[in-house]
């Protein structure tokens, strides 16, 4: 016969229940630990707007005129340069020498792209881009960017995303190989 004492009694229900329900009353105030890495998030970012005159340093377009593909560089000088898209701010970034004179990535304070499906503009940082979708941006192929991964895999699945990088992932070969409609990074 078994001698030790097992937690089957009444005292030992009530305490699971409360247990149970303690943990349910935390989940649902909000209170619950952290979402796992792989459910991080893009942050929203507040980054000042382009004016009707601004244009893109890459390429020479009004970015204004395309509200859903804006992004921003903000330097510590408070000056800014706004991009059409993606592809033309990952551009600028890898060829600073070339499209921000006098300027260099450590005086870059702020970075945002504009998310596909909400249109407000997150930190590029943390943003997850799809490579080869059959959606365009004012350039044509383009990275498109999103806030989490299960944003980007949705993306991915309606729009036939060939691919889903980070910010680091990006390379210029790649950036060039959108130009001519080439996905394979």
């Amino acid at each position: 016969m078994c001698t030790h004492h097992h937690a089957h009694g009444p005292r030992a229900v009530g305490r699971r229940r409360f247990l149970i329900g303690a943990a349910g009353i935390i989940a649902v105030a909000g209170l619950a630990l952290p979402p796992a890495p792989a459910l991080a998030r893009a942050a929203p970012v507040d980054l000042p707007p382009p004016g009707p005159n601004d244009t893109c340093p890459v390429c020479g377009m009004f970015v204004a005129k395309y509200p859903d593909w804006i992004a921003t560089v903000l330097f510590k000088d408070g000056s800014t340069d706004h991009f059409d898209g993606a592809k033309d701010f990952f551009k600028y970034l890898l060829d600073m020498a070339k499209y921000a004179k006098g300027k260099v990535r450590d005086d870059i304070v702020g970075m945002g792209v504009t998310d596909y499906y909400s249109t407000e503009r997150i930190d590029a940082r943390g943003a997850y881009f799809v490579l080869g979708s059959d959606v365009l941006s004012p350039m044509g192929h383009d990275l498109i960017p999103h806030p989490s991964a299960e944003d980007a895999a949705e993306f991915s699945t309606d729009h036939e995303g060939k691919k889903t990088l980070r910010f680091d992932d990006v390379t210029m070969p790649m950036l060039i190989g959108l130009d001519s409609g080439k996905f394979d990074g």
